[in-house]
C-alpha cells in the first residue's frame, strides 16, 4: 500500500506543489492582510491538494498512450503499467471530491465556483489536441489558485487578486512554452498542437521572455495597489532577477539547461514572492 501511494505521488509530481501553492497562500496573505486563521488555511490546502492531484492524474490518464509513444514520457508509471488506469481513476474521483468538500467548507461563493475551477483545470489536459494556446490554459490553471485562496478568505473577487492571477498566469504560460520546446519534433508528429510547434524555437523564446516581462511589471504593480512595503519590493525584485537568470539558461542553440530553467528557477521563484509577502506582512 505504502509503495502504491509512493508511486501515485511521483506519478502526480508532488514535488512540482511547489509551484502553485506558495502563490495560493500568498492569495490569502494579502486578502487579510494578515496570517489566516489555521481552519481556513487548512481548507485552502485541501482544496489545493485535491485540485491539483485530479488536474495531473486525469492529464495522465489521457496522455497515456501520447506518452507511451514519446521517448521523455514513456517512463512514466502508467505507461510502465506500475499504476493502472484504474487506479488512476479512483485517485481521480477522490481528489475531486476532497477538492468540493474543501470548497463547502470555506464559503458560498468558492462552492459555487467550484465546477468553474475544475472545467479549467481538468479541461486543460485536452487542449493541446486542438489549440496551440494550450499553455495559456495551463497558466490560467494555476492562477486561479491564489483567486480561490483569496475568495475563501474575503468571499468576493478583487482587483488586486485578479492581477495577481493575471502574474501568475504569465508565469506559468511562459515557463511551459520553455518546456514544451523540448517536444517540438513529437508534437509535430502526433499532431499535437503548441507555441513552439507553430512558431519555432527562437520566436517562442522571445515570447516567454515577454510574459514573464508582463509577471514582473504585474507584481510590481501590485506593490502600490495592495500598500505592500519594502520587503515586498525587494522580493518582487529579486523574483525579476530569478526570471532573468532562468532565461540566460536557454538559448536557441543551447538547450541543455533546459529543465534545470524549469524546475529549479520556478520553484525558487514561487517560493520567493511567498516568503517576502509574508515577511512584509509580518513585520
Amino acid at each position: 500500500m505504502m509503495q502504491t501511494l509512493r508511486n501515485l505521488l511521483r506519478m502526480i509530481k508532488f514535488p512540482h506543489t511547489v509551484f502553485a501553492l506558495p502563490f495560493a497562500l500568498m492569495g490569502a496573505l494579502l486578502a487579510e492582510k494578515r496570517i489566516p486563521p489555521v481552519d481556513k488555511l487548512l481548507w485552502i490546502l485541501l482544496a489545493m491538494a485535491g485540485a491539483r492531484t485530479a488536474a495531473m492524474t486525469l492529464n495522465r490518464i489521457v496522455d497515456r498512450d501520447l506518452d507511451a509513444a514519446n521517448p521523455r514520457t514513456a517512463e512514466r508509471e502508467i505507461p510502465q503499467g506500475i499504476i493502472t488506469t484504474r487506479q488512476a481513476m479512483v485517485m481521480l474521483a477522490a481528489s475531486v471530491i476532497l477538492f468540493e468538500w474543501a470548497a463547502f467548507s470555506l464559503n458560498r461563493l468558492c462552492l459555487i465556483l467550484s465546477p468553474v475551477a475544475l472545467f479549467i483545470i481538468l479541461g486543460y489536459s485536452f487542449t493541446k489536441r486542438f489549440t496551440r494556446y494550450s499553455h495559456m490554459v495551463l497558466g490560467l490553471s494555476l492562477g486561479i489558485a491564489p483567486a480561490g485562496a483569496w475568495i475563501a478568505v474575503r468571499g468576493s473577487v478583487d482587483l488586486p487578486v485578479i492581477l495577481l492571477s493575471l502574474a501568475v498566469l504569465f508565469w506559468a504560460a511562459g515557463f511551459d512554452i520553455l518546456y514544451a520546446i523540448q517536444d517540438v519534433d513529437f508534437d509535430r508528429k502526433a499532431g499535437l498542437h503548441s507555441i513552439p510547434r507553430f512558431l519555432g524555437v527562437r520566436a517562442s523564446l522571445l515570447l516567454a521572455r515577454v510574459f514573464h516581462a508582463f509577471t514582473f511589471m504585474i507584481l510590481l504593480i501590485i506593490t502600490f495597489l495592495v500598500g505592500l512595503g519594502v520587503y515586498y519590493l525587494i522580493g518582487v525584485l529579486t523574483v525579476g532577477g530569478l526570471l532573468f537568470y532562468e532565461h540566460s539558461l536557454v538559448s536557441e542553440k543551447d538547450l541543455s539547461r533546459l529543465n534545470v530553467a524549469f524546475f529549479n528557477m520556478n520553484g525558487y521563484i514561487s517560493v520567493t514572492i511567498f516568503a517576502f509577502t509574508l515577511l512584509d506582512i509580518l513585520l
